[in-house]
């Protein structure tokens, strides 16, 4: 009934019911010739007499995940996807959508089409559009509150986040969960459809669950989340989107969520979305390796050190359900990291992210030690001790005698050089890093650092790990701060040299907050502690170029007992974990200033902004020759999963590309002058200029 070559089959069962199997590999995408080709079968099918009812149904029991990748940024041709639904809707036959493994964004619309929809266990179903700057645009806002109610919409579609096929069948978005093969099971429901004469009701015209919805609901649900989307366009028109659905006739409605996917289609966050979720998949790829090379199975693992970090480490072990040892050198401090392990999983479960069982069952894979021999048999150990080059350098001389061939030695340092790690081990192509970010089992980024010996396959199992456990990792060599550290220091150092320049902590956090990042440096740091940057600062002072401008402000307040949060005191004076402006930290800057001679002026936020982010491009671009980062790209996945970020800003090699490196390069240059030696340009940053301009000129 189809040419050989169409991305849509269709074959007709004897029971009269047409199997429409949509095959575009390699995970049957939403392309532009799919929604051509299930058009025409759609219609053909219910054009011929011979048809009973209709079964929609993806190769492999894959259905549709969304829109083709490889059409993203590309014009619309053919029919769109509200084409395509708007046939499966006016059917006069039944249709039958039999979703496996996933059902995500369009393709979760074109199930929404059909009269009814069954669904494997494992099946993923959600509308995931925010997380790329867009909301569903073929009735996805209008269709799923008719279902699941206005309330279970705002969420779903607003976090993107998919149901199970359980949470699914509960909320009335799949009829059935089946076992068993797909297509039979798909056929069965459709005959007892047919049987049964059950009525072909499209989702378009219920109502029932959005009649009388309480106004204040949306109204709610923005201030609820109006720090999290601060300066996001994509959530605020979801919300907008699904209040028409509940309040205007559906044509009304329909129409503006259309008119509301386009402004975002063709916003600029939008385009930052999109360059974040393709360097995401670009940072997995590592140049030089040998296609096939296979990561090392990682059945079992062990964590050295049971605090903050050891034991976030050990929980995203256990999360993945990976049994894991986790060790410590006395009793007491393997009961206070057991105890903090149980509290952060009573937290989740307390919130409702977690389920008492899945922590149950997360808990008990994790023991405890106090014996390294206990760790030999593990395939991978994450050192998480304290940070100091001799303690380190004990463990891995531990580890190295105690564990078996083959097993990855990773260490969690965010400072040290792992190539003095490794030496003190007898396999030093197996030591690598495993740089995890605090809280270790929230944070997404991972970032794994190369040492001048570390082999191969060590390299491919640990990013290989990364996935298995959740994390975005991105490789990096084995330099001072790695990558997202080193720019860190230079993004804190100009702030401070702002403070000194006639900015205020509270100004400064505020303008970057209003960028996109959720927090401001100084209420990170605070948040964090300051005398851990005290105490490195320190120990590095010996090793300090004294000719290079250096600011004291964080010194002196520590010296006044001043430490954040904790001690009430920091940046900010606390009322429980609540800052707010301290005239004494400002008297205290004045005085800075007035000691280095600097005369203060009037600094205004986007001035803040641009002279932060143009630093971090310009450190980032170092990194990148220096060969510290494989690409500009895998710097934005870095600070996006690791350092807040703004998502939709692209990060801060992407932001100094739409700025335009000539902008960037003019910046650099005028604070090279006014500044000295730590505004140097990157050394390829006056070509790049130099190439904008003439790609401006043309």
């Amino acid at each position: 009934m189809n040419p050989s070559d169409a991305t849509v089959q269709t074959r007709l069962d004897a029971a009269g019911i047409a199997v429409l199997t949509i095959a575009n590999p390699p995970v049957n995408a939403m392309s532009m010739a799919v929604r051509r080709d299930l058009l025409a079968a759609v219609q053909s099918a219910c054009a011929d007499p011979a048809v009973k009812a209709i079964v929609l149904i993806g190769a492999g029991d894959r259905f549709i995940p969304g829109a083709d990748i490889r059409e993203f940024g590309k014009p619309l041709t053919g029919p769109s996807g509200r084409d395509v639904i708007a046939a499966l809707e006016a059917s006069p036959k039944p249709v039958v959508a039999a979703l496996g493994v996933h059902a995500l964004g369009g393709g979760l619309e074109i199930a929404l089409g059909c009269h009814f929809r069954i669904a494997t266990p494992d099946c993923k179903i959600g509308l995931p559009e925010v997380q790329l700057g867009l909301l569903p645009g073929a009735g996805g806002t209008q269709r799923l509150p008719r279902l699941v109610g206005a309330a279970r919409a705002l969420e779903l579609i607003t976090t993107g986040k998919p149901m199970t096929a359980q949470e699914a069948l509960t909320a009335g978005v799949v009829d059935e969960v089946v076992g068993g093969a797909l297509l039979d099971a798909a056929l069965s429901f459709a005959r007892r459809v047919l049987a049964e004469g059950r009525p072909l009701t499209r989702v378009s015209e219920r109502d029932e669950r959005i009649r009388n919805i309480d106004p204040t609901l949306f109204s709610d649900f923005r201030a609820q989340h109006a720090k999290r989307w601060r300066g996001q366009l994509a959530p605020q028109r979801i919300v907008a989107c699904i209040e028409a659905a509940c309040t205007r006739p559906w044509a009304e409605a329909y129409a503006l969520e259309l008119a509301a996917f386009d402004e975002c289609k063709a916003s600029a966050q939008r385009a930052a979305l999109i360059h974040v979720f393709n360097a995401e998949r670009e940072a997995a790829r590592i140049p030089g390796l040998s296609a096939d090379l296979q990561p090392q199975a990682i059945r079992s693992a062990a964590v050295v050190g049971a605090g903050t970090m050891g034991g976030g480490i050990a929980m995203c072990f256990a999360n993945a359900g990976i049994p894991v040892w986790l060790l410590d050198a006395t009793p007491e401090a393997l009961a206070r990291g057991r105890s903090l392990i149980e509290k952060n999983y009573a937290t989740s479960v307390a919130r409702g992210s977690l389920a008492r069982p899945k922590a149950d069952q997360a808990l008990a894979l994790i023991t405890g030690t106090l014996e390294y021999s206990a760790l030999s048999d593990a395939d991978i150990v994450v050192e998480a001790a304290f940070e100091d080059m001799a303690v380190k350098q004990e463990v891995f001389r531990q580890l190295d005698a105690v564990m078996k061939p083959g097993a990855v030695l990773a260490t969690n340092t965010s400072t040290l050089d792992i190539d003095k790690i490794a030496a003190v081990t007898t396999r030093a192509g197996q030591v690598i890093g495993a740089h995890f970010f605090s809280p270790a089992n929230v944070m997404k980024l991972l970032e794994v650092v190369r040492a001048k010996l570390t082999n191969p396959q060590t390299v491919v199992t640990t990013m290989a790990l990364a996935r298995t456990i959740g994390k975005t990792a991105v490789l990096s060599g084995n330099a001072d701060g790695f990558i997202g550290n080193r720019i860190l220091a230079v993004y804190g150092r100009e702030c401070d040299f702002l403070l000194e320049e006639g900015a205020t902590p509270w100004q400064v956090d505020r303008a970057l907050q209003g960028f996109g990042f959720p927090m401001g440096l100084y209420l990170m740091r605070d948040m964090a502690g300051l005398d851990v940057g005290w105490r490195i600062r320190k120990y590095r002072e010996q090793f300090r170029d004294k000719r290079l401008r250096y600011s004291p402000i964080a010194d002196r307040l520590c010296e006044l007992g001043r430490f954040g949060q904790k001690t009430g005191a920091g940046y900010y004076r606390y009322e429980g974990r609540v800052g707010s402006p301290d005239p004494a930290v400002e008297a205290l800057i004045e005085q800075v200033s007035r000691e280095l001679k600097i005369e203060r002026r009037a600094i205004g936020d986007d001035e803040i902004v641009e002279r932060v982010l143009t630093a971090m491009a310009n450190e980032g671009l170092k990194i990148v020759g220096e060969g510290i980062a494989l690409r500009e790209s895998d710097i934005d996945v870095a600070y996006v999963h690791g350092y807040g970020f703004p998502r939709h800003q692209g990060g801060p090699m992407y932001w100094a590309a739409r700025h335009g490196w000539a902008q960037v390069f003019d910046t650099v240059s005028r604070l090279h002058a006014s500044q000295g030696p730590l505004w140097a340009p990157a050394p390829q940053l006056a070509e790049m200029a130099r190439r904008a301009r003439a790609h401006e000129l043309h």
